[in-house]
């Protein structure tokens, strides 16, 4: 296929529209089901090269949820604990622990439900019956992976009544190092990204505690290679093998980690036994539980809790989760990594990082007020490598 004509660009009036490779030759894709649109490519595109430089850093399997060209999160395959598979709504699925890619997509998917609604996944693997059954029932997109065994294809292949977007991406297809756009009419041309994040990126540490554990390794290299394909400026909380909060797109560096910090206190705070206990109908689908828990945790527009509203979701009155307990339950939380995109102009970011658990750091370093990025590390006890690389995407 050497071209593929789309129903419109980035919204209806943007016609015509197309994908092409500019040099004439075949796309490195197949279309098995459905007629992705603009978005939905830039989507594939960029989460493809996510999950294979996972893949290819860490050894696992890997799956990212996209949403406008921005990843929700990304995670490789480790098997999950009961109470995370609980609020990921996947304590129901048959031999997920048998696959590690079901896994890594339970986690993605799981991290942050509502932004993920409507997502984009990639697969670093061929897709398996396991993860196609948990695709099947989420509202998504679309899919990209390397292939698809028989049986998952035509799981897959019954969502949104026989539309669902379904690509086949050339797992070897290597890209032009030159790479280019427009803008306004006029072409932009510059070298691709080719950076690669690894285990040497972190050695240099420079703070007075140097410890940096196997677990915090893996979890600083998914937050980098999650932020490389993360609109900036970008922050990344990371643990477990997962991101669990993603602040993209935002001018300050500082409501990038605010952010990302408060999607980490929700994911935490999901798996608490207070929300995993609330009473729901049986009626109530799955996106209504996701607005539900997070206006019961972040005590948002609708009091969930409150007399003449509750009844519309539960089946008996749940006590709220107050601000006190909530505190309490974060101040548990240890171990978290987190990646910058860029360096910390301010040593607010870390404060704002050690509220929700951040022992480990990865970001470029070269500000004038490294001193008291440092400074404000080492009161906390927080180990910081300077990577010495940006990774801003645009």
């Amino acid at each position: 296929m050497k071209e593929f004509e789309l129903k419109y660009g980035c919204n209806p009036n943007q016609k015509p529209a197309k994908i092409y490779m500019h040099d004439g030759s075949d796309l490195p894709i197949e279309i098995l089901s459905g007629r992705p649109g603009y978005i939905n490519f830039l989507d594939a595109f960029n989460s493809w090269q996510l999950v294979k430089e996972l893949k290819d850093a860490l050894g696992l399997p890997a799956v990212t949820s996209f949403k406008h060209v921005s990843p929700t999160s990304a995670a490789v395959g480790i098997v999950l604990p009961e109470k995370l598979k609980k609020a990921c709504f996947v304590d129901d699925i048959e031999g997920l622990d048998d696959s590690l890619l079901a896994c890594a997509y339970a986690r993605a998917r799981g991290t942050d439900r509502m932004c993920s609604f409507g997502d984009w996944v990639a697969l670093s693997d061929v897709c398996d019956v396991t993860t196609a059954k948990m695709i099947k029932r989420e509202v998504s997109d679309g899919i990209i992976a390397p292939g698809y065994e028989p049986e998952a294809l035509e799981i897959l292949k019954t969502k949104r009544n026989g539309n669902y977007n379904i690509v086949k991406i050339d797992p070897d297809y290597v890209p032009d190092p030159q790479e280019h756009k427009q803008v306004f009419g006029i072409t932009f041309e510059q070298g691709r990204n080719n950076f690669k994040i690894n285990r040497e990126l972190l050695s240099n540490v420079v703070t007075d505690k140097k410890t940096l554990p196997e677990e915090a390794v893996r979890d600083l290299i998914v937050a980098l290679i999650t932020l490389k394909y993360t609109q900036s400026n970008s922050v990344c909380y990371a643990v477990d093998g997962q991101a669990i909060g993603v602040g993209a797109g935002q001018q300050s560096r500082i409501h990038c980690t605010r952010l990302a910090g408060s999607k980490a206190d929700t994911w935490f705070l999901r798996q608490a036994d207070k929300v995993l206990s609330l009473p729901f109908r049986k009626d109530i689908g799955r996106p209504d539980r996701d607005n539900v828990i997070d206006g019961y945790i972040n005590q948002n527009e609708e009091d969930v809790t409150a007399d003449g509203v509750w009844q519309k979701y539960f089946t008996e009155q749940p006590k709220p989760f107050t601000r006190e307990e909530q505190k309490a339950y974060l101040a548990t939380v240890d171990g978290v990594s987190l990646g910058s995109d860029a360096f910390f102009p301010f040593y607010d970011n870390i404060e704002r990082a050690h509220r929700s658990g951040v022992k480990y750091i990865a970001e470029p370093g070269g500000s004038i007020r490294d001193d008291l990025v440092i400074d404000c590390c080492n009161r906390y006890g927080i180990s910081m490598a300077f990577t010495g690389m940006r990774l801003f995407h645009h």
